[in-house]
């Protein structure tokens, strides 16, 4: 089978679509939040102010998991502001199995000093605000985050993001559709794992399943993705989701 590669998608009117709901939500700090965002589809990645994301959770299923800790830190196309970072660990509605806090090293007892989510979200939604999301799978941070938002206020949460798995899948040749394959990589399709994509660039490796470090490990891998595939002058609406 011939490689086909992958086009990136038809640009999305994010501000168009934040100003529409800051209408229609009732929550002042996420109508603030909809109305900070002014970045057009065309304005160039150079002109645009970035937040790499990252969350750790009880599982996959925004529907019954829970968010246990946040980490982020903003960055331009070409700079990461290690200065500007903040990690949160939140208390989840139910405590995790032990086996999560092995995966992830937050134990019970750290867990219960911890504020819950519904106390992070206004410091959240202001650093969000205004700025373009980078993730490495976003589903997991666009769904968590919505799920957690629409459970404390009643409301949705949606944000325009750049995925950086989305962004490698983009360079290398699609040979297999089935995502799992695509994950663990095989002979015709590289792996789109973080810590195999950073090995293509030559990044050093990081202990995962820490939020802020996963955000670092992110804003770097997208750094090099901008120096590798794109430019300054690219059109950031060829990159967000």
């Amino acid at each position: 089978m011939f490689a086909k590669k992958k086009s990136p998608p038809m640009p999305i009117d994010w501000k168009g679509h934040c100003e529409r709901l800051s209408y229609q939500v009732q929550e002042p700090k996420l109508k603030e939040f909809y109305q900070a965002f002014n970045t057009p589809a065309h304005a160039p990645v150079r002109q645009v102010e970035f937040l790499a994301l990252d969350l750790e959770t009880t599982g996959l299923d925004p529907q019954n998991d829970h968010i246990l800790s946040i980490g982020f830190l903003t960055l331009s196309h070409d700079r990461i502001f290690c200065d500007r970072s903040r990690h949160w660990i939140v208390q989840p509605e139910e405590q995790p199995e032990n086996a999560q806090s092995t995966i992830h090293g937050i134990t019970h007892s750290t867990l219960a000093s911890c504020p819950a989510f519904g106390d992070t979200l206004i410091h959240l939604l202001r650093a969000m605000a205004g700025k373009v999301i980078i993730a490495h799978y976003s589903r997991i941070e666009r769904e968590f985050l919505n799920q957690a938002t629409l459970d404390c206020i009643g409301e949705p949460l949606e944000f325009p993001v750049i995925d950086t798995m989305e962004l490698e899948s983009r360079k290398h040749p699609i040979y297999r559709p089935n995502f799992i394959q695509r994950w663990m990589g095989d002979k015709n399709s590289p792996s789109l794992r973080m810590s195999h994509a950073r090995e293509r660039y030559g990044l050093p490796r990081y202990r995962p399943h820490h939020a802020l470090t996963d955000a670092l490990s992110t804003a770097e891998l997208f750094l090099a993705q901008m120096a590798d595939q794109f430019s300054p002058d690219t059109p950031v609406g060829q990159l967000w989701l």
